[in-house]
């Protein structure tokens, strides 16, 4: 959530880093900074009716003790209005507040001046490419093929069970899945993060202090009695572990990484691009997320891409990464670079990771300080970014290495899987 005296104080810059979101907030900022000043006006007032009442209910204790009997029960009744005054006064406070509050939830994050115009992902800036697209023979098939071909992945028994969007993985595909959780988590340890387990249902505090409510709160699954929500993705429950936290400088940063599955209810549109393992209701994801001082938070963004780049190169896929533009950005990021698997299959990039900085976007939603060296407190930078995301991962490394004698299995999770081929 952006901070009003930030917004206040350069009005024309959030105007300006919004426009390349093709969002025309001029009137969502107005609103906002008229509110605030009908607010602080407001505190003003009530402010300056409490003193008036805390002063005479003095001079009153003062009338009754010298025995002005008279003049003190006619300050009694200046005081009682003083009061009706105070309450009319604080209600107005609290519903212009609460507007303020909601109108603050609307408004997206104010993009880094890096991120490019643009209007979709077609506007994406590809900033680095690596690795080798295999030469795949004719007889070459999508991962959804392969996955029936070798009895690994059945989407038809998840679609018996739950519905689409559910897979069941069996035998080599089960213990594949495992052993990419394990080399994901090992590889983020080996790194600096903590590794936690975190709940994979959140209150609805939890989703407002990261930014899925209210922007994404129809691609939720809401559990309606408990009022509670299955999580997107870990970054929601780990995040919050510091929500209404004051932090010492000297404890800076903090890293953490988690697997959890996740659950989406928006699965797009019919289509071979969303066939198989391409979109899931539910999938597994290794998420890492970071909590910073604000000096070396982009520093910081640098070290996560670099990370997840290790990890491609380690497993041999060909990946690219892009810097979203403005259209493509989510609502909470300042920036976010996009790591893309080609598929040769399918002859095309799969996303596969999202790594953003959010600045204090969500620290503010979360009241996450720390107190810094004047001993005076701040808010923090959270960053997140997935290391990886399963699904898609599991599609390049069925697709680019599959063979006539089977699909080669990464020689870095060979230790993992306890197996070379599946066959």
């Amino acid at each position: 959530m952006l901070q009003v005296p930030f917004i206040r104080e350069h009005q024309e810059l959030v105007f300006d880093r919004l426009t390349k979101r093709n969002l025309d907030a001029k009137s969502m900022i107005d609103d906002v900074l008229k509110l605030d000043e009908e607010r602080r006006q407001l505190q003003t007032k009530l402010d300056n009716t409490l003193a008036e009442s805390n002063k005479l209910s003095k001079e009153i204790g003062q009338l009754f003790k010298s025995g002005e009997h008279e003049k003190a029960n006619e300050l009694k009744e200046k005081t009682s209005q003083l009061k009706e005054d105070s309450k009319t006064l604080s209600e107005q406070l609290n519903q212009t507040a609460d507007q303020l509050q909601e109108l603050l939830y609307k408004l997206p994050n104010v993009p880094h001046e890096s991120v490019p115009k643009g209007n979709s992902e077609d506007d994406n800036e590809v900033v680095f490419e690596e690795g080798t697209i295999p030469e795949l023979g004719d007889n070459a098939l999508p991962h959804w093929e392969l996955a029936k071909k070798y009895d690994i992945i059945d989407f038809e028994l998840g679609n018996k069970i739950t519905g689409a969007g559910f897979p069941v993985y069996k035998g080599k595909g089960a213990k594949l899945q495992r052993a990419l959780i394990s080399y994901f988590l090992d590889r983020n340890t080996a790194a600096g993060y903590d590794e936690v387990q975190v709940p994979h249902l959140v209150n609805e505090a939890s989703g407002l202090g990261t930014g899925q409510l209210p922007d994404k709160e129809g691609q939720m699954y809401h559990v309606t009695e408990d009022n509670l929500y299955l999580i997107p993705t870990a970054e929601v429950p780990a995040t919050n572990i510091f929500r209404d936290e004051l932090l010492q400088e000297s404890e800076l940063p903090k890293a953490l990484t988690g697997y959890t599955p996740c659950f989406r209810r928006e699965a797009g549109s019919y289509g071979a691009h969303v066939r198989g393992l391409n979109r899931l209701h539910q999938f597994d994801k290794v998420e890492i997320l970071r909590v910073e001082h604000p000096n070396r938070s982009y520093e910081a963004l640098d070290e996560m891409v670099a990370h997840v780049k290790t990890i491609l190169q380690e497993l041999k896929l060909p990946y690219r990464i892009l810097r979203l533009c403005g259209g493509d950005l989510g609502f909470t990021s300042a920036l976010t670079y996009d790591f893309e698997v080609f598929s040769t299959a399918q002859d095309r990039w799969l996303e596969i990771s999202s790594v953003s900085n959010f600045e204090t976007f969500q620290a503010n939603r979360l009241k996450l300080r720390f107190k810094n060296a004047e001993g005076k407190s701040e808010l923090a930078h959270t960053l997140n970014g997935s290391s990886l995301a399963l699904p898609r991962v599991l599609a390049g490394i069925l697709e680019n290495n599959q063979t006539d004698n089977g699909i080669k299995i990464p020689e870095v999770l060979v230790p993992y899987t306890g197996f070379e081929v599946i066959n």
